[in-house]
């Protein structure tokens, strides 16, 4: 079995001595919600994040009773590069041989323990918590609009469709309470109706004025 941690740029950490156990954590997330009069609801909201822990040492020099290579890194280099995985804002890929465990993860803690009947060996301890890509969901209805893209506040003006038999001073009645009022319905269609105020045809449509 061999453990590995490779970056997004291709780089390949591989521990140098294999621990003696990995911990794997799996649970699943549960929200609470308070719902009125009735107390305190837990629902299900997905698989909760795993967590796979394990602790081992870089060695100050080889040992082929428990190295997996020969040309080992300098421990506290090794604890640097761990320390500057932890920081970095973007995951690792995590990989252990002869095992299913192939996933994207987070370094979240790395101690470190120096003990001091073993000089040089630095002793750790690691714990990543599997990485997921946030997905956010667009709702364009409640998008802020563009200014060339404001909604027009101005009330629609309303039409009528001249119909057989209609004159200007029947719709004026109509539609505007007053026969007099023919004259601004056809000076705000003039260039449907023409020269000719009395000459509307059926299926004309003719704005109301304001």
């Amino acid at each position: 079995m061999d453990i590995h941690l490779r970056d997004g740029a291709g780089n390949d950490f591989h521990f140098p001595v294999n621990p003696e156990e990995i911990t794997i954590s799996r649970g699943k997330s549960l929200e609470t919600v308070n719902i009125l009069s009735l107390g305190e609801y837990e629902f299900p909201a997905g698989e909760k994040v795993k967590e796979i822990a394990f602790s081992s040492f870089f060695p100050v020099s080889y040992d082929k009773g428990y190295c997996k290579y020969k040309n080992l890194p300098d421990p506290q280099e090794a604890m640097n590069q761990l320390t500057r995985m932890m920081n970095s804002k973007t995951p690792v890929r995590l990989m252990i041989t002869e095992t299913a465990v192939n996933v994207l993860v987070m370094i979240s803690a790395h101690n470190t323990t120096f003990k001091g009947g073993e000089p040089g060996d630095v002793y750790f301890e690691v714990t990543a918590r599997t990485w997921r890509d946030m997905k956010f969901h667009t709702n364009t209805s409640a998008a802020p609009k563009t200014q060339g893209s404001r909604p027009d506040t101005k009330p629609k003006a309303k039409t009528y469709t001249v119909k057989s038999g209609d004159t200007l001073y029947k719709i004026a009645k109509l539609e505007l309470g007053s026969s007099a009022k023919w004259q601004a319905i056809y000076n705000a269609n003039v260039k449907i109706i023409g020269k000719d105020p009395g000459k509307i045809k059926p299926g004309q449509k003719l704005v109301m004025p304001s």
